[in-house]
This record gives structure tokens, sequence and C-alpha cells, in this order.
């Protein structure tokens, strides 16, 4: 998990911290979707923003299909820790490259008694396919790929102190380009992709998602009404070659600053979001 860059025009996640001591870091213990699940986060390194939940939300998963889902970049495992709440069968695997975040994601899945469904490898995505082999992964295994990537190019910005942060900040150059075609290999033949990122970024993306992924839709996530999108959601089904669709997108704060009915159904009651569902 990549980006502590909040998504909304204030920082009001709706959990709760506890700082906790640990042998090997100081953790915060923060309750996420009205405390339907627990994660233990660094106090110093990369945070969970709400980006997570609304990624987590759009995973197209149903209940009752036994469906399997992998994430990109787990970090923590807040995305994946959400799905499992949403769908109650569903089966995740993330990859984390940080050692530190891949064992705080394993704690946190047995801490939320989601271990029996959600399994953390410690793996880097934009290795050879041979290397991630080795740790695990399959070639077309999942249902559903997921991922939000780290938001920036490290040749266009200040790297912050922190190396953990640093390396969930950003990436180099070429490296959204390995996380598509990581998440392509591992797609199951007509399986969907569901990416957050910048609108800035859409362009590139869309460009490195033709030929892999069809049907694609973009769905703009606004601060408020009558302002810029923040935020992207991009979503779409393998090989496919049904058009680009550009959807309504999403309002998450109303005029007086409080969360809009759907983000709060989102954020506090782990809804799904259906990128189709217009509002």
């Amino acid at each position: 998990m990549r980006n502590s860059i909040t998504l909304s025009v204030r920082n009001d996640v709706p959990h709760h911290a506890v700082t906790t001591s640990r042998s090997d870091q100081a953790t915060t213990n923060d309750a996420f979707l009205d405390g339907r699940i627990r994660v233990l986060q660094p106090k110093s390194g990369p945070r969970t923003a709400i980006d997570a939940l609304f990624l987590a939300a759009a995973v197209p998963a149903v209940s009752g299909a036994s469906q399997r889902v992998l994430e990109a970049g787990a970090g923590s495992g807040v995305v994946s820790l959400a799905l499992c709440a949403r769908v109650e069968d569903v089966r995740v695997t993330g990859v984390e490259t940080q050692s530190g975040l891949c064992e705080l994601a394993r704690e946190n899945a047995v801490l939320n008694a989601m271990d029996d469904r959600l399994v953390f490898l410690e793996g880097d995505v934009t290795a050879c396919w041979e290397q991630l082999e080795g740790s695990g992964l399959k070639r077309e295994n999942f249902d559903h790929v997921v991922a939000n990537p780290p938001f920036f190019n490290d040749d266009n910005v200040r790297r912050p102190a922190n190396a953990a942060v640093a390396k969930a900040h950003s990436f180099p150059p070429d490296d959204l380009e390995k996380w598509v075609r990581f998440l392509a290999t591992t797609a199951a033949p007509h399986g969907t992709i569901t990416m957050i990122h910048r609108p800035e970024a859409l362009r590139e993306l869309l460009i490195l998602l033709e030929g892999r992924f069809g049907a694609l839709k973009v769905f703009p996530l606004f601060p408020k009404r009558n302002s810029r999108a923040s935020r992207v959601l991009v979503q779409g089904t393998k090989a496919s070659r049904a058009p680009l669709e550009l959807l309504a997108g999403m309002v998450l704060h109303e005029d007086d600053g409080n969360y809009t009915t759907r983000a709060q159904a989102i954020l506090r009651d782990a809804a799904g979001l259906d990128l189709d569902a217009v509002t």
C-alpha cells in the first residue's frame, strides 16, 4: 500500500487509532469500515487513505462464487481486508515487496480472523515472472486483480525521507508498465482489473491497458460538486474488445464537508461500488 495522500478535502478517514509498541516498529491499531476490520499500520511509515476503501468497494467480486482476487502492492492489507469483509467467501492473495508491511498484513489477516481466506506473499511485482512464480503465484489464476500503485514518478517528485514511505510514494518511470503487465499475467481469461490513480496518470494508464484489457470504464471521484476529480477508478476485462466508457463518477462530500450518503455507505457500511450505477 502506497499512498498517504487523502482523496478527500478533509482528513477524516472513518477510523480511530490506538498506538501500540512492537519489537520491530511502533504501530497503530486502526478501525475501518465502522469497526468491521482492524488494521495494524506503521506509526511512522506508509499509512492507508480512503483510496483503499473505494478501491476495495469497486472490485466486482460477488458472494457465492468462491472467486479469487489478487492485490498488487498490498501494504498492510487494507484493500484485501475490506474486500474480505464485504464478500464473505472471496479468497485474496496480496503481494507486497516491503517485508515489514508484508509481516503486518499477515498479522492483520489473523487479527481479523481472515487468514483462512487471505494470504500475503512477499514479492516485487516488477520482478521477472520466474522469480514471482517461485513465491507461489500462477499465471491467469485470478478472477479479479486490483492495485493502488505508487502515484508518482521518481524523476518528478521529491522523495520523502522515510524510506518505506518513499517506496510507497513513487517508483521509476517505467514501473507502471511493469505493474500492468504483472496484473495482466495473473488475471484469468475474461478476468477484471480495477485500479485507482490520479487523473493526471489516466492517459498513460489507458495506453498501458490497451491490448491487455478492454471494456474499460473510467470512474472519476470528485471531492465536492463542481470540483475537479482528485482520483479515477479504472476497470476493465481481460481481452475484451468492448469500447471505453467514461462514467458519471461519484461526489464524496456535501457542501458542508460531510460525506455524501453514497460515500458513507462505502466508508462505514462496507457497501460495494457499482461503477455503472448513476446517481
